[in-house]
């Protein structure tokens, strides 16, 4: 237990300073490969038409296959790799295990390019602000004025404050670095497919569940310490309050408006709205109240709320596995790991952490 604290901190550590580094391939590229391919093999082997009322059935048990393969390829591939390491000195081990933590967390890159947009739009350069929108969003961002700009980018730092970093980490708290290769997994699976255009529609159903069951415990922590967060920072944390608790629940995800709404409360602005997503109009909710015209530094604060939250659920994760390692008994450890709840960092022969 004391090296997985170890490694989580080493972990965001190495992501506030490097973010993701575009010379090396990053392990999501890869899962995103192997959704491409899985999707391929299983859209001929099947005979499934992109219509999006073409072979329903077929197209959900498809997508079912996809959801269960690709977490349980990507846990492989990571137990394989650590069991490797572990065999040659429980060093390297340890050392894949920091790696691959970091390379779950997303706080440093969601940071640096959200902060492309706010540049953009501070030198008034509306058309480039709406191309370093377009690479964090999934809306249409050619028709977005610049109050849908500045909106755009503070919803993805609030939304990822919770898919990018807090539950990552609740993942690496619970079952190491395999618990956050999940998760990204079954993330980057919902980024891809979970759409209800002709394409994924009834494909992308089992992921875009998957990904809802995955998130619903994070996204309540995650809104809960924002609001914290709000109040450190002092923002309007009594706001952010009133708005998690009204607003948390209108959206159709029953996981993405807590932070969102957690967020628009902080910072007195309105979020969400109607968008368009793949050039049709989609209807959604407002939340928050516009207390205030929305502006380019509501970015640089919802990336400051977003670090202070990352701050805080790390701290008291750390809190959490202290108590556990103080009060649970040291013959309790080792069958709690054998259970599966604490699972070991490392899969190395006789080698586990507490």
């Amino acid at each position: 237990m004391k090296d997985r604290i170890i490694i989580l901190l080493l972990a965001s550590l190495l992501d506030l300073l490097l973010g993701d580094p575009h010379v090396l391939y990053h392990p999501v590229q890869a899962m995103g490969a192997l959704i491409q391919l899985l999707e391929h093999v299983l859209r001929r082997m099947l005979h499934i038409r992109p219509e999006k009322e073409a072979d329903p059935w077929k197209k959900r048990i498809a997508g079912f296959i996809v959801a269960l393969l690709v977490p349980a390829i990507s846990a492989g591939i990571t137990v394989a790799l650590l069991f490797a390491a572990g065999s040659l000195h429980p060093f390297l081990a340890r050392l894949l295990s920091v790696w691959i933590s970091y390379q779950m967390l997303a706080a440093k890159s969601l940071y640096q390019e959200s902060m492309k947009v706010y540049d953009a739009l501070k030198r008034d350069k509306l058309e480039d602000a709406r191309k370093a929108v377009s690479g964090i969003v999934g809306r249409d961002t050619a028709v977005l004025s610049k109050a849908g700009i500045i909106r755009a980018a503070v919803e993805t730092v609030a939304e990822n404050t919770s898919d990018g970093v807090i539950a990552p980490l609740f993942y690496m708290i619970l079952l190491g670095p395999i618990g956050g290769v999940i998760y990204k997994a079954v993330n980057t699976m919902d980024s891809m497919i979970g759409y209800r255009n002709d394409r994924y529609w009834y494909f992308g159903t089992a992921a875009a569940r998957l990904d809802d069951l995955f998130n619903f415990i994070p996204a309540r922590l995650s809104g809960l310490l924002m609001v914290e967060a709000s109040f450190l920072l002092r923002l309007d944390g009594k706001n952010a309050w009133k708005i998690l608790l009204r607003d948390r629940k209108k959206h159709k995800s029953p996981n993405s408006a807590h932070t969102e709404a957690a967020c628009a409360g902080a910072l007195d602005i309105s979020l969400a709205g109607d968008a368009q997503y793949f050039g049709k109009l989609v209807h959604k909710p407002v939340l928050g109240e516009a207390l205030r015209e929305i502006e380019p530094e509501d970015i640089v604060r919802a990336n400051r709320l977003m670090f202070m939250t990352a701050f805080l659920g790390l701290f008291q994760a750390i809190v959490i596995l202290l108590i556990l390692r103080l009060l649970v008994p040291d013959f309790i450890i080792p069958r709690l790991l054998a259970s599966g709840f604490l699972a070991p960092d490392l899969l190395a022969p006789g080698y586990f952490l507490y």
